[in-house]
């Protein structure tokens, strides 16, 4: 599978990227500007010399045509960036998998965004794509280290049956992660608002928690 992945030279679209590289699939870093994905992808590479990665750098019309799109941008461009491509993603599964969050004092605090999370807004700004929100709650900087493994709950919402099953399949691609279907993109609000409360105690006790759920091993819906 060829995976594109919009705004994918920020930490958690870099991280990704090179976590699902490192699983064997195809996967297109995006940009606006081609020159920056391309030095992403090579600084990517550098890093893990001893590892093969397909990696690809290249604008974000080139990473939406890929057969699965995740839109990984800071959580206040996502529908923007998104809409600038929506011809390419018309009837294609979309991942969003950004977290409205802002800095006050010294914690960071949820926000509500548009649409009252960020998923619905991007379906909103591209409403003939399969919209499902994903990877919320795994650390940036843990899913980024590839000798590092990974133990976590992946909650996935979508309003559309196709998408919820491609990015379920996603995920259980990666080692260590096991999807959750979560119910439709209503459920995004407090889903993403939670990703502050893990940021807030990983910050406090310097460590890189996720989330596991318990009491249903072996069910995913």
């Amino acid at each position: 599978m060829r995976i594109g992945i919009l705004g994918g030279t920020g930490p958690a679209g870099k991280a990704l990227a090179v976590r699902l590289a490192a699983c064997e699939m195809e996967v297109v870093v995006g940009s606006r500007q081609e020159e920056r994905a391309q030095e992403v992808v090579k600084s990517l590479k550098e890093r893990w010399s001893g590892r093969t990665l397909s990696l690809e750098g290249a604008e974000n019309t080139v990473a939406a045509a890929a057969d699965l799109v995740v839109v990984a941008t800071p959580w206040d461009g996502a529908a923007a960036t998104a809409a600038l491509v929506h011809e390419e993603l018309t009837g294609k599964v979309v991942v969003s998998m950004a977290n409205a969050l802002s800095k006050v004092g010294d914690e960071l605090q949820a926000l509500v965004p548009p649409r009252g999370s960020v998923g619905a807004a991007v379906q909103m700004a591209v409403p003939e794509a399969l919209v499902a929100g994903a990877f919320h709650h795994i650390p940036a900087r843990g899913l980024a280290n590839l000798d590092e493994s990974l133990d976590a709950d992946v909650l996935v919402c979508s309003d559309h049956a196709e998408g919820m099953a491609a990015t379920i399949e996603l995920v259980e691609k990666v080692p260590g992660l096991r999807a959750v279907a979560a119910g439709s993109l209503s459920n995004l609000a407090a889903i993403e608002a939670f990703t502050a409360v893990l940021v807030n105690i990983n910050l406090a006790h310097r460590v890189h928690s996720s989330i596991r759920l318990t009491g249903f091993e072996g069910h995913r819906s």
